[in-house]
């Protein structure tokens, strides 16, 4: 059963949840990195890259995401050297806020200075260093955009006792097909069994064809002579 349920488990988790093969899942989310260099007005170009895809540009949010987003940009993505991530200074209240409204919980600043002017700020990842720094939101032209969308929920939080039913069912239809192949055989191999008994059990003359052709021979020598 555990076969069954891991099996399953694999199954779903690796077809369905992303989009398509050139996205790239982690943890609970898909990324893409579109390559294609565009020029720009606003951020809001570059965030409609991805919106046209079903996702928001990329948020970041514990240590361990920001390595896989950098590994992945060197080895699989091939990405500049800084990408511009999801992210925007609120003059309202004074803070960093992501696009995909998701809470702020990490940051991994380079350069934090008190009483900088961040009015029309972003910010971006410096694949060099793995580290964030600070940059100017008016920007004529990016060099490809990372995009992340979230893994629907009812498939993020598919319970146990659903995977259990699955793989249940899944294995009740195998064994149901491997009896009905077994019964299957037996059938066809009494059915052939009981015609080889009844031509083998068929009444048969007590004579050849040479004695038949003698008693003819004696039986008309004998109306002869009557």
């Amino acid at each position: 059963m555990e076969f069954f349920s891991s099996y399953l488990t694999g199954f779903l988790f690796s077809h369905i949840d992303c989009p398509s093969s050139t996205w790239v899942q982690f943890q609970d989310s898909c990324y893409i990195f579109l390559q294609e260099a565009i020029k720009v007005e606003s951020i809001e170009d570059v965030r409609n890259q991805c919106t046209d895809h079903g996702a928001d540009m990329v948020s970041i949010h514990n240590e361990e995401e920001n390595a896989f987003i950098l590994e992945t940009l060197k080895k699989q993505w091939k990405g500049p050297d800084d990408i511009l991530l999801g992210m925007f200074f609120d003059t309202d209240d004074a803070s960093f806020k992501w696009f995909d409204k998701s809470n702020m919980t990490f940051d991994k600043w380079t350069d934090q200075e008190d009483g900088e002017d961040l009015v029309d700020t972003c910010a971006f990842l410096h694949t060099k260093t793995g580290e964030w720094k600070k940059g100017n939101c008016e920007i004529s032209s990016v060099e490809g955009t990372l995009c992340k969308a979230a893994i629907p929920y009812e498939k993020k939080y598919l319970s146990d006792n659903h995977i259990l039913i699955s793989a249940l069912v899944i294995a009740s239809t195998v064994i149901l097909t491997v009896l009905g192949a077994i019964v299957w055989f037996l059938y066809k191999r009494n059915l052939d069994s009981g015609f080889t008994t009844v031509f083998s059990t068929a009444p048969q003359s007590p004579y050849n064809d040479d004695c038949v052709l003698v008693v003819a021979e004696e039986n008309e020598y004998a109306v002869q002579f009557d």
